[in-house]
């Protein structure tokens, strides 16, 4: 067996097998919270959008989410998908603004008193970022 590699037929060791598994499960949560209008990209959308259309893209969102996660889980057992790089790569944009809005926000409402627990926040949206990124493998998968 090469190093960093499995015995069984998943490719890599158990972090790569645990980060997969974290990545599908976060977008197939996701996709389900988001057609109960419910869930991060509900909290995204409204935070950028109102009404009916923020409900329309959450839901286009929350579906492209939740098969995405679901083509993770089947290529953690070398189940390929060409479009699955392309279906991440466009959460990972949306990702991506959402961030850079919410840091605008921060910055023109000012921190407040909870300087850590905005940091805290932003570090979590950066390590979806750079999962969906490496994910993708446009960035380093």
């Amino acid at each position: 067996m090469k190093k960093g590699g499995s015995k069984g037929g998943m490719k890599g060791g158990v972090g790569q097998l645990i980060w997969k598994l974290s990545v599908a499960m976060y977008l197939i949560a996701n996709g389900i919270l988001g057609l109960n209008k419910r869930g991060d990209f509900k909290n995204i959308f409204d935070f950028v959008f109102k009404g009916t259309f923020s409900d329309m893209v959450v839901m286009i969102v929350s579906v492209i989410a939740l098969v995405a996660g679901i083509l993770v889980l089947f290529e953690m057992f070398r189940v390929k998908f060409s479009f699955l790089d392309e279906l991440l790569f466009v959460v990972a944009i949306i990702w991506f603004v959402y961030i850079i809005i919410e840091i605008i926000y921060w910055l023109r409402n000012g921190l407040g008193n909870d300087l850590w627990g905005i940091v805290q926040n932003l570090a979590a949206h950066l390590m979806v970022l750079g999962s969906l990124l490496i994910a993708s493998k446009r960035f380093g998968g």
